[in-house]
């Protein structure tokens, strides 16, 4: 009797803590205005180096934009030529802040990924927004210590993605495909000591949507010896 009563104990011990730890991540997640996705989280360091194979896995994500199915590379190119939202292509959001797009409020989110690549459809049914026939813009600091000449952006998304560097278009993917590592990489590039801004849209037709991108040096190696920021983040 002793023995089963002191089971009972430790299972009773064991669901309290699991139930405190449980509330513990809805504070956390409620003081950002939403619970935090299982691969999603906010960051907690001023700036955040790629990981092991070079993959930038710090970004300021905004809440989709429902623009529909636009998968076609004709279709997708008019897509992300619409101005959504005043200086889309130039500035440079901080967590939290909101753009109005039509009759919607939508919100920059900044984003650390456990992962290579960035779950889109994770981070929008978070907030109870829908990931289909949405785009998304997202944007990260890439901050070099001396300049770095002869890289390659090497990228993947699902579906089509339009990349930017320093302003520049520099890669693309279209259509209705899968996210593939290094499914599409820019010519010769040079990061810039200092800050550089790298920024794209991600436009989903159907289904689960993601991303993924690194730098690759004259080798085809990735990319190290840099770090991501996107500035203080809201708690």
């Amino acid at each position: 009797m002793i023995k089963s009563r002191n089971i009972l104990i430790s299972a009773l011990a064991l669901l309290v803590a699991s139930l405190c730890c449980q509330e513990a991540a809805a504070q956390r997640g409620a003081g950002r205005g939403t619970t935090a996705p299982p691969t999603l989280r906010a960051p907690d360091s001023p700036q955040k180096a790629p990981d092991a194979e070079g993959f930038l896995q710090r970004w300021l994500i905004l809440e989709p934009i429902n623009i529909g199915n636009q998968q076609t590379e004709n279709a997708s190119k008019a897509a992300v030529k619409v101005e959504y939202f005043p200086s889309q292509l130039t500035v440079m959001p901080h967590d939290w802040d909101k753009v109005t797009v039509g009759s919607q409020e939508l919100t920059w989110h900044a984003e650390d990924t456990v992962n290579y690549n960035v779950n889109l459809y994770i981070f929008a049914n978070a907030l109870n927004k829908s990931p289909a026939e949405a785009l998304f813009w997202a944007v990260t600091v890439v901050n070099c210590p001396q300049d770095m000449p002869n890289v390659r952006l090497a990228i993947g998304s699902n579906a089509s993605s339009v990349w930017w560097l320093n302003g520049q278009e520099v890669a693309c993917v279209y259509g209705d495909r899968q996210t593939v590592v290094d499914d599409g990489v820019s010519k010769r590039l040079t990061l810039k000591k200092g800050p550089n801004v790298l920024r794209c849209a991600v436009i989903n037709g159907s289904g689960a949507t993601d991303f993924c991108a690194r730098f690759l040096d004259e080798e085809g190696k990735p990319l190290k010896g840099f770090t991501l920021s996107v500035g203080d983040v809201a708690k």
